[in-house]
């Protein structure tokens, strides 16, 4: 009984010992640390697995900026979380010049599919002029309504509807109307 509760205290330690006889390295100049990123907890930590985003990305607008706008049912203008959204993208914008901004509008809202293209069409043009007052040339931009044709999810929900009332804001190297 003794031997076993002796072999048991030396067991772990011994494990130990053989683990650290397998490394191939005598030196600690030789480990590199990895870099870790440090959370805080707070809302602008990066998200994980994204730490090294570069600055200027089309990953860098998505997740530091933010490219999407959402809409009440049946409007077309922005509120306060919208307006916030859109300054930090023309910020962004104006930051990187090299982007064009394809605008797209989206609606899934009560009437038929040519009351949705143009809601949709208002809203994309509305982001647009928003953009285009804090700065953004105008040249560099253009809306493509798609009314209700690309809905998030099919949903009768109030909660997953209101995704489906968006403008997203796209980033491109040369445009295109599709």
């Amino acid at each position: 009984m003794t031997l076993r509760i002796a072999f048991s205290r030396w067991l772990p330690l011994a494990a130990t010992l053989l683990a650290l006889s397998a490394c191939t390295s005598t030196s600690m100049d030789d480990a590199k640390p990895e870099a870790v990123a440090v959370y805080s907890g707070q809302t602008n930590d990066p998200a994980p697995g994204f730490e090294n985003v570069k600055p200027g990305t089309e990953q860098d607008f998505i997740l530091n900026v933010g490219r999407r706008i959402y809409f009440t049912s049946g409007s077309a203008a922005l509120d306060s979380v919208a307006k916030a959204t859109l300054d930090k993208q023309a910020a962004w914008l104006q930051a990187n010049p090299r982007w064009l901004v394809k605008v797209q509008g989206f609606a899934d809202d009560p009437g038929g599919e040519s009351k949705n293209v143009a809601l949709s069409k208002q809203r994309g043009e509305a982001v647009m002029a928003y953009l285009a007052a804090a700065g953004v040339a105008s040249n560099r931009m253009w809306v493509r309504a798609y009314g209700n044709a690309r809905e998030v999810r099919e949903c009768s929900e109030r909660a997953c509807v209101v995704q489906n009332r968006r403008v997203v804001v796209n980033l491109k190297t040369e445009r295109d109307d599709t």
